[in-house]
């Protein structure tokens, strides 16, 4: 019979930040060790549960068996099994026992090869295996192999010392109304659980497997799915707003679900004058410390309320309001004097420090790191034509709120001091903004520094970075990054790419392997990282939405500027869309080919040597459709480029069909060459197209 399963882990509270993840793997395995002996139907569909006091999965249409199963079974070598006389031997009625076949002949088994050697092999039907046999494997596997980080031992009252990731109380395991007879670890399965600590009775009944979560809500106060929990908080923090922004990271949202059962939103207050205090201070102590909500204005500006997630529901919240208030108080006082005694000392002053602070022992201190990031931040900026004054001070400063008590607290917000203590140290805005800016960006999809100072310098300190760890040896090796290599190269070709700079990735890198070849303990590793450059590149570039042959079309052509990158890979997708496309392709593909076995060295088309009328015609067409091929080419419009170019595409066809390009004689055989290599110039200088070529 089919029916709906379900399983339920009652423990003590869950640590919230692996919630999710303990839920899906509990869920996932129990549903993988079913469906692998055969209990699954073809629609049965998986439901994850999960509260900070419980682990649940229901699975719909599971059946009371599994299916009869055919088991082959290897027995021995044949000529281990019988002897000479084609009896059985001792080793194959021993084996024999062992399998639980006492009595079977040779007769009643196959000889088959197994490699090189011919074997016994005896096939038999199994029944099929009960649910509760088969749930109690899956979950003792589902148990043993959770990704808990941190064990906890602890007794039961019997007596029993149990390992798991907290203490558990109860176990559900209903099979529609039926109770599954399993254990885990010491607790016999059953049909009841615990609502929620003080907003229920303290023992509820599920009546069946498909009542689980209505039984629960309605009974118990508790919503037990994590993504139903999840909407509920996000609409009520919305109504409670009145319209102000929420600030409402994902995984704030994720922690505070995980860690109530019954979401209840109230507003709570701090006082103003704490707003005289970098709101990002305010923002993270809310956020960090009591997983708060903070809210902003229509311009930004952080509000003096903020609303907090309670997991208790009651008709006068004062209390739990004045007490989330008083908790909140003392976390924004500690801000404050942060802020107040940083300002006291200039970011300048604080230089000397950084020569205590050991960066890497085979590259020195933060400061001597920051002396090369300086040096090439500079060497940048006059490859920009920038202000080099702006950016030897913006990279002087870049890293001086390191050393600050709010950054000491709060390292999350490196940069972000930086740019206030600067503007309060009266330096010019481009220097304040650089120290946040040269972070940027920290993340996929991060925004990128707005100032020519700020993108000089977060260059050189990526630059420097990558060149400088890579180079000592430790570049990242399969899915490890220690030093976020990764990330720094993602955002280096981000800034050349979306900012349009029209610099060389490798003069970038020269200059940055120049400054650090001083050091005993650094090689050169340019000859590694313009592979590893391009291979995130393509990566980038794949997730803008552009295909394989495009990107491989325009990296064909080994660019060493990315400026006009997305311009050439529009025109490559824009042309690829044209009818004249596919033969195109197909015949600069066949071209490259010629022109890659042909040991000729191509010169001048000599018109007197166009015997053909093909060869003739597609010349003329090439030479008519050039200046205003390279005009557009001058110009960027490289979209505009490949169309014209598409306009050779009967000749070209026509050249193919005619002409024969190896002739014979020498002089015909070079002047045809020559004609190809000018043909492949041209259609090839915004990119290769013979990689559209199927």
């Amino acid at each position: 019979m089919n029916q709906t399963l379900l399983v339920e882990l009652l423990t003590e509270e869950l640590p919230p930040k692996a919630l999710a993840k303990l839920a899906d793997a509990f869920a996932n395995t129990i549903e993988d060790g079913l469906k692998q002996e055969g209990f699954l139907a073809a629609e049965s569909s998986k439901t994850v549960f999960a509260t900070p006091r419980r682990l649940a999965v229901m699975i719909s249409n599971v059946s009371d068996t599994s299916p009869d199963k055919a088991i082959r079974l290897k027995v021995l070598p044949v000529s281990v099994a019988i002897d000479a006389d084609g009896n059985p031997t001792a080793p194959l009625e021993k084996k024999l026992a062992s399998l639980g076949f006492p009595d079977i002949g040779i007769a009643d088994m196959e000889k088959a090869m197994d490699g090189k050697t011919e074997n016994f092999f005896y096939t038999y039907t199994a029944p099929g295996n009960t649910l509760a046999s088969g749930l109690q494997a899956a979950l003792e596997k589902a148990i043993r192999n959770l990704p808990i980080p941190k064990m906890m031992t602890y007794q039961r009252p019997d007596g029993e010392t149990v390992e798991f990731v907290r203490p558990v109380h109860g176990l559900i395991a209903l099979h529609g109304k039926n109770v599954l007879p399993v254990a885990i670890l010491g607790l016999p399965a059953g049909r009841t659980t615990q609502g929620h600590r003080f907003l229920s009775q303290t023992e509820i009944v599920i009546p069946d497997a498909g009542s689980y979560e209505t039984t629960l809500e309605t009974e118990g106060k508790v919503i037990v799915g994590l993504e139903a929990r999840k909407n509920k908080i996000r609409a009520v923090l919305h109504d409670k707003a009145q319209g102000d922004h929420i600030l409402m990271p994902d995984s704030l949202l994720d922690e505070v679900t995980a860690l109530v059962e019954w979401p209840v939103v109230y507003e709570c207050h701090f006082e103003s004058a704490f707003l005289n205090v970098p709101q990002e201070c305010l923002i993270l102590t809310m956020q960090t410390n009591q997983k708060y909500f903070a809210l902003t204005d229509s311009a930004g500006r952080l509000r003096s309320r903020f609303l907090i997630v309670s997991n208790m529901e009651t008709s006068n919240p004062q209390r739990i309001i004045s007490g989330n208030e008083r908790v909140i108080r003392p976390r924004l006082s500690d801000a404050q004097f942060f802020f107040e005694q940083d300002k006291k000392k200039k970011l300048e002053d604080r230089l000397p420090g950084l020569s205590n602070v050991v960066y890497h022992n085979k590259l020195g201190t933060l400061a001597q790191r920051m002396a090369r990031v300086r040096i090439l931040a500079v060497s940048i900026a006059e490859m920009m034509h920038i202000d080099t004054k702006l950016v030897e001070r913006g990279a002087l400063l870049a890293k001086a709120d390191l050393l600050t008590e709010m950054v000491g607290e709060f390292p999350e917000l490196q940069g972000i001091m930086g740019t206030y203590y600067a503007r309060h140290d009266g330096e010019p805005e481009e220097v304040a903004l650089a120290a946040t800016e040269h972070y940027l960006p920290r993340f996929a999809g991060d925004i990128l520094p707005g100032t020519p100072t700020g993108t000089a310098i977060a260059l050189a300190d990526k630059l420097e970075a990558l060149a400088g760890i890579w180079g000592i040896g430790l570049q990242p090796t399969g899915d490890r990054d220690p030093f976020a290599l990764r990330r720094h190269a993602l955002g280096i070709l981000r800034i050349l790419i979306e900012k349009k700079l029209p610099l060389s990735l490798r003069a970038l890198l020269s200059s940055a392997v120049g400054i650090l070849a001083t050091n005993a303990s650094f090689r050169d590793p340019t000859a590694e990282l313009i592979p590893f450059m391009m291979d995130r590149l393509r990566g980038l570039l794949r997730d803008r939405g552009h295909t394989p042959d495009e990107i491989e079309a325009v990296l064909a052509q080994n660019p060493d500027r990315f400026d006009n990158i997305l311009d050439r890979l529009d025109a490559v997708k824009a042309f690829a869309a044209l009818p004249e496309a596919e033969s195109l392709a197909a015949a600069n593909k066949r071209i490259t080919n010629i022109l890659k076995k042909s040991d000729i060295r191509a010169g001048m088309v000599q018109t007197d040597l166009l015997e053909e009328t093909t060869e003739q015609k597609l010349y003329a067409s090439m030479n008519t459709v050039k200046p205003e091929a390279n005009q557009m080419f001058s110009q960027g419009d490289y979209t505009g480029t490949l169309k014209v170019l598409a306009q050779l595409r009967d000749d070209v066809d026509a050249f193919f069909t005619h002409v024969l390009v190896m002739a014979e004689d020498q002089r015909l055989r070079n002047n045809r060459i020559a004609l190809l290599t000018e043909l492949h110039n041209m259609m090839n200088q915004v990119a290769d197209i013979s990689k559209l070529a199927a």
